[in-house]
């Protein structure tokens, strides 16, 4: 079986939401469910402890070139997700997943124009859409 394209996932989810079905229901659940994310993120470094954070400023010039200053910034990450935090922290995306979908819905926005138009921005911008 194929992946659904983000249409078909976006119409999947308007024929299931029941229970939230409110704007305002919808935005709060977003909210939480992205809250989810980072708690599950949270839990992989304090808990599991296969991930570590190491945070320190950037030390990001201006006038580097842009290929040096990509090479020198870093993520403060180390180590890899093991499969049980990697499979929490897929299934709380999807929960925020499927709430960014039904925000569209109740919002008569199209998800994959969303994210065609923002690749266009990205193709177009390049480095320059970042600042």
């Amino acid at each position: 079986m194929s992946a659904p394209t983000l249409q078909e996932f976006q119409e999947q989810v308007s024929e299931l939401l029941l229970r939230h079905r409110s704007l305002l229901d919808v935005m709060t659940k977003y909210s939480q469910s992205n809250a989810s994310v980072n708690r599950a993120v949270s839990k992989s470094i304090t808990e599991c402890g296969c991930i570590e954070l190491s945070a320190k400023q950037q030390g990001f010039s201006p006038d580097l070139e842009l290929d040096e200053a990509k090479r020198q910034t870093k993520s403060h990450m180390t180590g890899e997700l093991c499969e049980q935090c990697a499979d929490i922290i897929r299934s709380e995306m999807g929960k925020n997943l499927f709430y960014l979908s039904a925000y569209c819905n109740l919002l008569g926005v199209n998800l994959e124009e969303v994210v065609t138009k923002e690749s266009e921005k990205c193709s177009t911008l390049g480095w320059f859409n970042l600042t």
